[in-house]
C-alpha cells in the first residue's frame, strides 16, 4: 500500500509503501473489542477485601447471659455491630488480571491501524520537528493538514520535544512514541497521525 508523507506544513514529501500484513488487514469487531476489553481490564487495580464476621480473630463465646443481663442477646464479639467486629458485606478480593494471546493481541493491533488506513483516517508525516515549540503556530499547521476532531499522533523511539511541549496545550491531540501504540488509543481517536519513524518502529515491532 503506497501513501502519500506530508510536512507538517501541508507539503508533499514522498511516498511511503505501507506493509499490506500490516496496514491493510480486514478488521473484526470480535478481535477489536477482545483486545480493547483485555486492555480495560488490565488497568484496573486489584480491588482490597474487607474482614468479614468469620475473618475476625475475636473469641466466638457468648459474653453474657442469655436473660436476666438487661442487655441484648448478642452471640459473639465479632459481629458487625461491634467496634473490632467483621464487616457486614464488606468488598470481596477481586484480581483484575486477565490473559490473552500474544498473536490475538498482535493482529488486534494490525487491525486498528488497517481499519484507520481503510476510512482514509491515517496521516503519514515527515517529521515532527518544528521551528518553535508554539502552540498558535502548532495549530494553524494542524488546520492545514485536516486533523479530526481527536487526534493521535505516534513518532519513533522519542516523540519531538519541541512538538510535544507545542501540543501540550491542545486538547483533543494526544502524542506518543511508537512503544506505546495501542488498539484502545487508536480506535479511540478520529484521526491515526504516523512519522516515517513510527512506520518503521511499528514493521520492525512485528517483524522481530
Amino acid at each position: 500500500m503506497k501513501v502519500k508523507v506530508q510536512t507538517l506544513d501541508a507539503k508533499a514529501s514522498g511516498d511511503i509503501e505501507l506493509n499490506d500484513e500490516i496496514f491493510a488487514v480486514e478488521p473484526r469487531a470480535d478481535i477489536l473489542h477482545r483486545v480493547v476489553t483485555w486492555q480495560l481490564e488490565k488497568r484496573r487495580g486489584t480491588a482490597r477485601g474487607a474482614r468479614e464476621r468469620s475473618d475476625v480473630a475475636r473469641t466466638g463465646k457468648k459474653f453474657g447471659r442469655q436473660k436476666g443481663g438487661g442487655t441484648a442477646r448478642h452471640g459473639d464479639r465479632r459481629a458487625p455491630n461491634f467496634i473490632g467486629g467483621g464487616k457486614a458485606h464488606g468488598p470481596r478480593v477481586r484480581d483484575f488480571n486477565p490473559s490473552l494471546n500474544k498473536k490475538v493481541r498482535a493482529l488486534g493491533l494490525k487491525m486498528a491501524l488497517s481499519s484507520k488506513a481503510k476510512d482514509g483516517k491515517l496521516v503519514v508525516l515527515d517529521t515532527l520537528t518544528v521551528k518553535e515549540a508554539k502552540t498558535k503556530a502548532l495549530l494553524s499547521q494542524i488546520g492545514k493538514l485536516g486533523f479530526g476532531n481527536t487526534t493521535l499522533v505516534i513518532d519513533g523511539d522519542m516523540v519531538d520535544n519541541g512538538f510535544a511541549l507545542a501540543s501540550s496545550n491542545i486538547p483533543k491531540l494526544n502524542v506518543m512514541p511508537a512503544v506505546g501504540a495501542n488498539v484502545y488509543d487508536i480506535l479511540k481517536h478520529e484521526t491515526l497521525v504516523l512519522t516515517r519513524a513510527a512506520v518503521e518502529k511499528l514493521e520492525a515491532r512485528f517483524n522481530g
